[in-house]
């Protein structure tokens, strides 16, 4: 089992101690829909076989170092996104023993694993998961989603160049919903998140389709959102 941080030393006399974990939810995407990775369980008696990432910062990591840790363990390379979704804890302790467990997501772009016995799961499939940590799946999808607007989120799981209707289909698989695309062009070039190149690239039958890449704000704190139109 991981070792995990805990808050007894220094603690006053008959204070509780509280052990702090970090479980990593990893998305790719696979076909049409989002796919978490999980390890197998290491409870051989538990009836949930599966886990996810999970572990408790070393003495020299930050939080989010250790989320970074377990996704290179896992998928062989860093996260090409990271962010915390939020916490859970004060009830039983979870599977693996942390009182509070501190929830990140992260963004891989290819559904390669480096880990022995791992694997991927789409999120309409996904197995029977101990303690909390369907709950951790829940608020790291919502916690990506509420950032896809404001964040270019969507350029990490895509070449340096692409088409629109490329774009566009991240997008989507992100918020898990189709946009209108005319509005989805409109906004997207009046926030300024892109420019063309000079390719042109054939998408089947009818003209080529033009290339662009992600433009970074010229100005540093600069934030530049997508506003959506969705389509039922």
């Amino acid at each position: 089992m991981p070792d995990r941080t805990s808050s007894a030393r220094g603690a006053p006399r008959g204070a509780r101690s509280l052990s702090v974990g970090v479980d990593v939810v990893l998305f790719t995407p696979r076909g049409a829909e989002l796919a978490v990775v999980l390890l197998p369980s290491q409870r051989p008696r538990s009836r949930e076989r599966w886990t996810l990432p999970q572990d408790g910062p070393r003495a020299d990591e930050t939080l989010e170092q250790t989320g970074a840790r377990l996704t290179r363990e896992v998928v062989g390379t860093l996260p090409s996104y990271l962010g915390q979704a939020g916490a859970t804890g004060g009830g039983p302790k979870a599977s693996d023993g942390a009182q509070v467990t501190v929830v990140y997501f992260a963004l891989v772009p290819t559904d390669d694993i480096a880990a022995d016995d791992a694997m991927w799961s789409t999120l309409s499939d996904l197995p029977q998961l101990p303690g909390r940590q369907r709950q951790s799946v829940d608020a790291a999808l919502a916690a990506m989603r509420a950032q896809v607007d404001q964040q270019p989120i969507a350029f990490r799981l895509l070449p340096p160049s692409f088409t629109l209707s490329e774009l566009q289909a991240v997008y989507e698989l992100l918020l898990g919903r189709r946009l209108h695309k005319a509005s989805f062009r409109r906004s997207l070039h009046a926030s300024a998140l892109v420019e063309a190149t000079d390719e042109w690239r054939s998408e089947g039958r009818g003209r080529p389709a033009q290339l662009f890449r992600y433009a970074p704000p010229r100005r540093k704190k600069q934030r530049r959102g997508v506003r959506f139109d969705l389509i039922s």
